[in-house]
């Protein structure tokens, strides 16, 4: 065991109390006359006239050391603190802790003889001391451990050492049982918080779906730190990646431009969002004059290397920033170009920056492309999907989990369809012009009948979009993300059924859907499906 010295002294123990047996304070020389020899001679001679006042544990009689306390102790209350040290294997802060216990508490000499396993004074709350001078917390009670072992033959001794580190093994042991415990509380504390987070994001949901609340230019009046964490997603090179190797998406854009060059001939062509700047350079080479790229994201850094190492910096301005902040070197453009879309379209809400962009800087005989979109759904009949997903937790190897289903079929799922599950043709809900739409229409409600084609169990609706591109082109591009075309990185967007509808072929299931803004989060959004008399709030986010 370490002996210990000032600096190891918890808080609040001070040097031992000393009584002056005259006042010479007179006699202290000034510390600006003295050397160190002088004071070191004088500090000697006033300690040596003073001695300390070691007041019992147990009474008020007073002593000149610990030793003589202790000694007191044993004799006059039974109290032998060298034996309570061994038995209960106390170091330093123990034995700070029992004096301090003994001085606060004022137990008698006789409660401490009951004690066996747990001590009442092993609490933090007992290392500050009733008084800053009590000189028996400066006591070194490496004495009272070499003490009992410099004692030969003593049989007593031995055992008593023994005992102490036996105690000392099953405190240990003791303690990390506690800290296992506390691991294991602080884990379901987490999870509580987790469950109680989701149930609130729930609670928000559902009722923003309920109200019909949304914020209507809720975009453009978020703040730069609100959309930090959406920008920066777009700095990572591997979502441009994947979307450039998109081919429906990039290949449908090339073809547009290029078959319709009369449209960006020697024209001021704004691209909003855009990234690596492929649209932008599409344009430059589609025969227009001037092209003006905007991102906010970190890509347009690399975006400008890439336009000048085509050689294309002389048409192709790029500028950092949100359209609703930035001021274009332009009054006014001929044409805006974006890819704005997000899952089941409308997700991101980009579309919002692209009509901030129109009402602010599109002449008035100027065109957004893509102009004409839509939104359809179809039934999914792929009862394996559902027991993976929903019926899954009715039975989790023997135990019941179904009320994780309130969790799991609120979250839309983003996913490729297998063809072969459909089970009905597609409805058009929701028609979009770019160039006419405003940001309130985004938000909507609307009926749809899906026609059966086949006998089956409707065990999900889901979600695509359509694209073309149409106003004064002499060569029309159109694309889908549906699940019966070619695979896009959009996929489909699948709303799980709690409870399968069985339908037969010619049968028309019908319903109701409703699309908007999550009020919390304008980015992200909030789906309500009402179909065979059953209402279903559904996220996307």
């Amino acid at each position: 065991m370490r002996s210990v010295t000032a600096s190891d002294r918890p808080f609040g123990l001070s040097m031992a109390t000393r009584r002056d047996k005259g006042d010479d304070t007179d006699e202290m020389p000034d510390l600006l006359d003295v050397d160190d020899d002088m004071w070191c001679n004088w500090d000697e001679e006033e300690y040596s006239k003073s001695e300390l006042q070691v007041c019992c544990l147990f009474c008020e009689r007073l002593f000149c050391s610990a030793q003589d306390t202790f000694s007191h102790c044993v004799t006059e209350h039974q109290f032998d603190i060298n034996q309570m040290v061994c038995n209960h294997g106390l170091d330093y802060y123990g034995y700070i802790k029992l004096v301090n216990f003994i001085r606060l508490t004022n137990p008698s000499a006789e409660f401490f003889k009951s004690i066996r396993c747990e001590v009442p004074w092993d609490k933090d709350e007992y290392m500050k001391p009733s008084s800053v001078d009590d000189p028996l917390l400066q006591f070194d009670i490496d004495e009272i451990w070499e003490g009992v072992k410099k004692q030969p033959g003593s049989s007593e001794k031995a055992n008593s050492e023994g005992q102490a580190q036996a105690l000392l093994s099953q405190r240990l042991e003791e303690a990390e049982k506690r800290a296992e415990k506390a691991e294991v509380a602080i884990e379901r504390i987490m999870e509580d918080l987790q469950k109680m987070r989701q149930y609130v994001q729930d609670f928000v949901i559902n009722a923003d779906a309920r109200t019909g609340t949304s914020t209507t230019n809720a975009i453009a009046d978020l703040r730069e730190e609100e959309e930090s964490i959406y920008f920066s997603s777009y700095g990572h090179y591997g979502i441009h990646e994947e979307m450039l190797k998109d081919k429906v998406r990039t290949e449908s854009y090339r073809d547009f431009m290029y078959s319709n060059s009369h449209i960006f001939k020697d024209k001021v062509i704004l691209d909003v969002g855009c990234g690596t700047g492929i649209l932008s350079m599409f344009a430059a080479r589609a025969g227009a004059k001037r092209v003006i790229g905007v991102d906010q994201s970190e890509i347009i850094y690399q975006a400008m290397d890439i336009v000048r190492e085509n050689k294309l910096d002389g048409v192709v301005t790029l500028i950092r920033g949100r359209i609703e902040d930035v001021e274009l070197p332009v009054d006014k453009v001929d044409v805006i170009v974006s890819e704005w879309m997000g899952y089941f379209l409308l997700f991101e809400s980009m579309l919002d920056s692209v009509l901030y962009a129109r009402d602010t800087y599109l002449m008035e005989d100027g065109a957004v492309y893509p102009d004409v979109c839509s939104i359809s759904l179809v039934a999914v009949g792929d009862r394996k999907k559902h027991d993976e997903r929903v019926a899954f937790w009715d039975d989790v190897y023997g135990f019941k989990m179904s009320c994780m289903k309130k969790v799991v079929i609120p979250e839309a799922v983003v996913e490729v369809l297998n063809p072969d599950t459909l089970i009905s043709e597609g409805c058009v809900i929701k028609m979009i012009d770019c160039n006419t739409v405003g940001i309130s229409d985004l938000n909507f409600t609307s009926e749809f009948s899906l026609e059966i084609t086949k006998d089956h169990e409707c065990v999900a609706i889901s979600g695509y979009f359509d694209v073309s591109f149409e106003k004064n082109c002499s060569t029309k591009v159109l694309f889908s993300s549906g699940p019966r075309s070619t695979k896009t990185h959009w996929k489909q967007t699948v709303f799980l059924l709690e409870h399968p509808i069985a339908v037969k072929k010619g049968d028309v299931l019908r319903g109701k859907i409703g699309c908007c803004k999550n009020r919390k989060d304008p980015r992200s959004l909030i789906i309500t499906i009402l179909i065979n008399n059953t209402k279903q709030t559904y996220s996307l986010q």
